[in-house]
């Protein structure tokens, strides 16, 4: 029998998944959020019936299963830069009504400014300015909205110690967020924290 971790988040012999449609199996290795989760993650920030603005929505694999999460009443503006890679975004959001692509760069969120207010703003964008990317888009967050951030700390310093690079990077959003939880992400992804927190 799987059991419920959290809305629509299944656990079943060691192995995750959400429920849309059907169940589907949420692989740890391949998306942050679900490695957070296996890693004993409390404050799991996807909600049902949430606005979420995703930085760095990639193939939308982690997509897929947050749409499963928030549902139809939900909306997650999924943000891709690279062009090549959001043809499979658009596919994936084709068979969901509630993922709306946007080929935009995050670093420019004035240019994205008609999605209005979100619940949640989600990053996974492996930049040196990661953080800061993150801060300019804290505008669309509601009052006590929440912030999300699978951290690489390879991609803003590759040379120094991963653990000064966390702890610089939490000093950095605490600046701007209360943050509620930070988890390590390994084994599953290498020199990534994540990042829980809520706008103050």
């Amino acid at each position: 029998m799987r059991k419920e971790l959290f809305h629509n988040v299944y656990k079943k012999d060691d192995k995750l998944y959400t429920k849309g449609g059907k169940f589907e199996e949420w692989n740890p290795h391949k998306s942050k959020p679900a490695s957070a989760i296996m890693n004993g993650l409390k404050n799991f920030p996807v909600k049902k019936g949430m606005r979420i603005l995703y930085l760095g929505a990639a193939h939308g694999t982690t997509i897929s299963h947050f749409s499963d999460i928030v549902e139809n009443d939900g909306r997650i503006y999924a943000v891709e830069v690279s062009g090549k890679i959001i043809d499979k975004l658009v596919e994936k959001a084709g068979k969901s009504s509630n993922i709306v692509p946007l080929l935009e760069d995050a670093k420019f969120p004035e240019n994205y400014g008609w999605i209005g207010k979100v619940d949640l703003v989600y990053e996974d964008i492996a930049q040196r300015d990661q953080t800061t990317i993150l801060k300019k888009n804290k505008v669309f967050l509601k009052k006590g909205g929440l912030i999300a951030i699978a951290l690489k700390a390879k991609a803003i310093d590759s040379v120094r110690d991963i653990k000064e690079i966390y702890k610089e990077a939490v000093k950095e959003l605490s600046e701007d967020f209360e943050i509620i939880e930070t988890i390590d992400l390994e084994p599953y992804e290498h020199d990534h924290l994540f990042i829980v927190g809520r706008l103050k």
